[in-house]
């Protein structure tokens, strides 16, 4: 049983795997499209799967990319889901769009001192 709420968090000490995928679009419009596809199956479908733990949609400022950065209890967790038909249907979406994806575990994490958070541009 977890203790704390399961969300997004970057650590070398959490037991979790890291799916990142990133997604090359052809400008913003493609973005939009792309971006409301995730959204849309992460809320709808992804969130209801035993394991995840949570999902970043991040936009690339040129238009020509969009990340997911999604975090799942474990493999075998992120296996089991995507072999469900509606997550693969979700897939079938997203097949358009030339991407990379991979899974990553989190080696290590360094946050600013508290002298560079507050110090001004």
């Amino acid at each position: 049983m977890v203790d704390t709420p399961l969300v997004t968090t970057i650590s070398k000490d959490k037991e979790c795997v890291t799916l990142v995928n990133t997604f090359f679009t052809s400008g913003s419009g493609d973005q939009d499209e792309l971006i409301k596809v995730l959204v849309d199956a992460t809320e709808e479908i992804m969130k209801h799967q035993p394991g995840f733990i949570s999902a970043n949609i991040h936009r690339s400022y040129d238009g020509n990319a969009v990340t997911n950065y999604v975090q799942w209890r474990s493999t075998e967790h992120w296996r089991a889901a995507f072999q469900k038909q509606e997550v693969r249907e979700h897939i079938k979406i997203t097949e358009k769009y030339e991407r990379k994806m991979g899974l990553y575990q989190v080696i290590h994490v360094s946050h600013a001192v508290d002298s560079a958070l507050n110090d001004a541009v």
